[in-house]
């Protein structure tokens, strides 16, 4: 049985952006859950200025984009070293700056199966790393983290529920259409068998990709959220352009003076 309770409902131009958040509580454990219509909004990954230096920081995206455009919901979007490149595979706007990593390893990365988020035109998929070896998808932006959370509907097998392994852990699962993504974190510590089944079960995503736990943050300016830090790594983010944004509410309203 689902123990879910809706408590607040945040909806920003969910039309232009194609873009909602929501914090609901799941078995005793609030969660924020920014649900992206991929065909709708323009969703990708950041990480270096034209420069090459690591962008790091929201404001930072925000400062490197056209005149006009806005992050609108971000989150970081994989771990990184200490430089804060990326630890795995990386492709940003079809340019791939580090190979997929598929050996088990040390930390969360290496607690095989992880995964690959791939976004293409109009769809997102989260694909376990050595099927996306095998059978590269053509994807625009990737990034690869670990561990999975869901796996074609099933939890990673080595989550265990009564882990004392507690941390603000942040990641994105994908309905099976692909046509449909969610960027969630925990607003309270959970582990990783709650933070997964609130993918599988409240969410019901097929398919469900880990980010990080410490590091965590949102940036949601519509809600009221920016969360703060050191810098990070890849950041995954959805960008509106606020000139579109006007025109359109400007026409669903009936255009300026109409009172």
């Amino acid at each position: 049985m689902i123990r879910a309770i809706a408590l607040l409902t945040f909806l920003f131009a969910p039309t232009i952006s194609g873009a909602q958040c929501e914090t609901v509580l799941f078995d005793g454990a609030e969660f924020t859950a920014c649900e992206v219509e991929m065909a709708e909004a323009d969703v990708r990954l950041f990480l270096r200025d034209e420069a090459g230096t690591v962008l790091g920081t929201f404001g930072r995206v925000d400062s490197v984009l056209p005149e006009g455009a806005r992050l609108a919901i971000a989150m970081n979007a994989g771990m990184f070293h200490e430089d804060r490149s990326p630890v795995g595979l990386y492709v940003e706007d079809g340019e791939q700056e580090m190979r997929i990593i598929t050996s088990d390893g040390p930390g969360n990365f290496g607690l095989l199966p992880n995964g690959v988020l791939c976004l293409d035109e109009g769809a997102a998929s989260v694909i376990e790393s050595r099927t996306f070896e095998e059978s590269p998808p053509s994807c625009r932006h990737a990034t690869q983290s670990g561990p999975m959370l869901v796996i074609d509907g099933a939890l990673h097998p080595r989550f265990l529920p009564d882990s004392d392994s507690y941390n603000i852990r942040n990641g994105v699962g994908v309905n099976a259409s692909g046509d449909r993504m969610w960027m969630v974190i925990s607003d309270q510590a959970v582990n990783f068998h709650h933070f997964a089944r609130f993918f599988r079960d409240y969410l019901q995503t097929p398919n469900a990709l880990y980010f990080d736990g410490r590091v965590s943050r949102l940036h949601a300016p519509e809600i009221g959220r920016s969360d703060l830090g050191f810098p990070i790594g890849p950041i995954l983010g959805v960008v509106v352009d606020d000139l579109v944004d006007r025109t359109v509410d400007e026409t669903v309203d009936g255009g300026q003076g109409d009172g």
